[in-house]
């Protein structure tokens, strides 16, 4: 006699959900929630999007340091390379190579998307062919792109001159696509695609498993160095993406340009529930914990409790809280 009882699923409960991927959703809504009550114009349209909108840079540089942190790498070097490549871009455009203004700034984007990528494969190949550590790396390049931003600008600024060229670029930051502010429409889009590419191709797989464990990956036969080379390119596309939405907005870079960006860009990654050991990659974690970063910093500017000033060091004390939490989530896991 055979049994047609079927075993009834297990029911989840409250203790099954991931608290670490939760949790950034649940603090940007409590951050709404306080700053409604610290100003009533805080949940005003105009100023969410303005919020949203300066949180842009940081958001899609953060999806490229979601990829390299899950692989068990790191770049220090992203903000000095958002100033190396705006200012090699509006160089460019400067010289007025191509007379259409159209095709001018096509081959302007493209150049970026070229150089960034190239940075972020220099930083791959030190770290996998050099065989040096991460930390130190980009450590090194941070120091290289700066002192190159530097020397290219002679200490001061390097600013677009063609005003046709300015108006043409314009819309790139400041327009709109149905409402929603273009640099938003771009955050969208490259979660999209950086989403995609993490949870739903082997690529993605093979980060995850180099950042979880190296050596069995190796011997699972995923080429580790091609992965982790790849995720530094990522970075570097990403940070080439966020210097075409930051040139339009002043049209001017110099060698303070992306100044202390990296601290945010993995400040975001870890508040979004990203495993700074690697293994684990968020990337809608990742664009939550940039919308909460700005949204701190515009908390603060509207309210008299804390000043402004010190928006690096709560950034800073917000990083190692995130990690705290991290770590007890670990534990009881």
């Amino acid at each position: 006699m055979t049994d047609t009882t079927s075993s009834a699923p297990p029911r989840r409960s409250w203790r099954d959900i991931d608290l670490r991927a939760v949790a950034p959703f649940v603090a940007l809504a409590l951050l709404l929630v306080l700053g409604s009550f610290v100003n009533p114009n805080f949940l005003g349209f105009d100023n969410l999007s303005n919020v949203l909108t300066r949180s842009a840079f940081i958001a899609i540089i953060a999806v490229g340091a979601t990829f390299v942190i899950s692989a068990g790498g790191l770049d220090l070097s992203v903000g000095s390379m958002v100033a190396f490549v705006a200012s090699l871009t509006i160089m460019f455009l400067n010289s007025g190579m191509i007379a259409n203004p159209f095709l001018m700034l096509v081959a302007a984007m493209l150049l970026a998307m070229g150089i960034g990528a190239l940075c972020g494969l220099a930083n791959g190949l030190i770290t996998t062919v050099g065989r040096i550590e991460p930390f130190i790396a980009t450590l090194g390049t941070m120091g290289i792109y700066r002192g190159l931003t530097t020397w290219l600008s002679q200490g001061g600024a390097i600013t677009m001159r063609n005003s046709e060229l300015q108006q043409l670029y314009r819309p790139v930051y400041f327009g709109k696509i149905f409402g929603v502010p273009f640099p938003l429409v771009a955050v969208g889009l490259s979660a999209i695609v950086g989403a995609f590419v993490l949870y739903r191709t082997a690529f993605g797989r093979h980060v995850v498993a180099v950042g979880s464990n190296e050596d069995v990956a190796r011997y699972s036969g995923i080429p580790v160095n091609r992965v982790r080379n790849v995720t530094y390119v990522i970075q570097g596309l990403c940070v080439a993406v966020a210097c075409l939405l930051y040139i339009p907005r002043l049209g001017s870079t110099s060698a303070t340009t992306g100044l202390m960006w990296e601290l945010q860009a993995i400040t975001a990654v870890v508040v979004g529930g990203t495993a700074l050991r690697g293994g684990v990659g968020r990337i809608w974690g990742t664009i939550c914990g940039a919308f909460i970063l700005e949204i701190v910093g515009n908390i603060m500017l509207l309210s008299n409790f804390v000043s402004e000033y010190l928006l690096g060091a709560i950034q800073g004390a917000i990083i190692i809280i995130a990690m705290l939490v991290q770590r007890s989530l670990v534990r009881r896991s």
